[in-house]
């Protein structure tokens, strides 16, 4: 079996699902944002990138050369590959599985294949901001037509299968392969670190932290959060926002006055196992749109935090468990997140209780379990 994966960059939520299937198949990745994208400017945290943790290793993968004036991966004609199809020929894969097809080159690709080579799709998408009207009816219709391209997808969760079923999917070509994070890399003990940058926040060891890790933008809702928590005046309790965004100076300026409200900024991966292990509340109230998953909740998890987590992002009803593992609140509602953060609060079987039933939780939301399952349907669909 050989099998050409088409993607836009190296990112670490799948470079080690590709590691772990080349060990069983022979793998091509065509990365299409081209070699530049190794460091790539991100505008939501407003500075150039460069993950510090290897993302190439382990696995074979080719560039393919962008001819995008302002290429990226955040617009359709930010991936234009006008060699991609001539490359995925000449390395003759049995299946190919494509990341996305918003994308010009990752759409030809799925149309160029169709009905000669088995196509396998993978996305996050949901409908969870739902639309309505015209606009919506012609959206559905373009989908509708572009999933009939597509053989097989591997969905990341409930909500996403929803999704792809609305749009003509039938249940023989779905399979479940959950979102995942390193799991062990987060799990790994750094309290020491978690106990040096409370120190340095000048946060009492007994004092609990709630933490916001992410960009500082709208559909987040940083804002709602701080104001939250500001208005709710918790004794002995801090929230601490890390990374960088549009909406930075806003929240800082809010957040003047209090000493309970603390700042760091974009923190790389190698970093953010100590950062979650430093909190005592995991916090993610995005009202969207496009909160597609929300996979800092699995980071914060496998760290062994309860999360408080809107439902307007993807991961809710998969991963959190209400009073079990954390709350989860009506997105937009400062009201409704002001009552759920109480609850974790006041939680008498304690906040520790809550990060060990997290761990557990999400333990087999892994890439171990995800890369099985690619390799179980590739072996039982590609007779067909």
């Amino acid at each position: 079996m050989r099998l050409a994966i088409i993607t836009t960059h190296p990112i670490q939520y799948y470079a080690p699902v590709f590691k772990l299937l080349s060990q069983s198949i022979e793998v091509m990745v065509f990365y299409t944002w081209g070699e530049e994208a190794q460091q790539k400017f991100d505008p939501g945290f407003g500075k150039t990138i460069a993950w510090d943790i290897p993302l190439l290793d382990g696995y074979p993968y080719q560039w393919v050369k962008n001819t995008a004036p302002n290429p990226g991966s955040h617009h359709f004609k930010g991936i234009v590959n006008p060699d991609l199809i001539n490359q995925v020929k000449n390395w003759q894969p049995d299946a190919i599985l494509v990341y996305g097809w918003a994308y010009n080159s990752h759409l030809k690709v799925i149309r160029h294949f169709k009905n000669k080579i088995p196509l396998y799709f993978r996305g996050d998408s949901t409908l969870l901001d739902g639309q309505t009207g015209f606009k919506n009816l012609l959206r559905s219709l373009a989908l509708r037509w572009v999933y009939s391209h597509v053989d097989y997808v591997f969905y990341v969760g409930t909500n996403n299968k929803a999704y792809f079923q609305k749009y003509g999917l039938k249940n023989d070509q779905l399979f479940f392969a959950p979102h995942a994070i390193d799991n062990s890399r987060f799990a790994a003990d750094r309290s020491q670190e978690a106990i040096e940058i409370r120190s340095g926040l000048g946060i009492k060891p007994n004092d609990r932290v709630i933490l916001f890790a992410g960009k500082l933008e709208e559909k987040k809702s940083p804002q709602m959060l701080l104001d939250a928590f500001l208005s709710m005046g918790i004794p002995n309790a801090h929230l601490l926002f890390v990374g960088n965004g549009p909406l930075e100076n806003s929240l800082k300026a809010s957040a003047a006055d209090s000493e309970k409200v603390h700042f760091l900024p974009f923190q790389n991966q190698s970093a953010m196992p100590a950062i979650y292990q430093a909190c005592n509340i995991f916090c993610l109230p995005s009202k969207g749109p496009n909160e597609t998953w929300g996979l800092a909740v699995n980071e914060a998890m496998a760290a062994g935090r309860p999360v408080l987590v809107s439902d307007k992002c993807g991961c809710a009803i998969d991963l959190v468990d209400s009073g079990i593992n954390g709350e989860m609140f009506e997105a937009g509602s400062r009201s409704s997140l002001i009552q759920k953060l109480s609850l974790l609060l006041e939680n008498k079987t304690g906040l520790s209780t809550l990060g060990n039933n997290a761990k557990t939780k999400v333990a087999s939301w892994s890439f171990e379990i995800q890369a099985e399952t690619i390799l179980k349907t590739l072996k039982n669909t590609y007779a067909k």
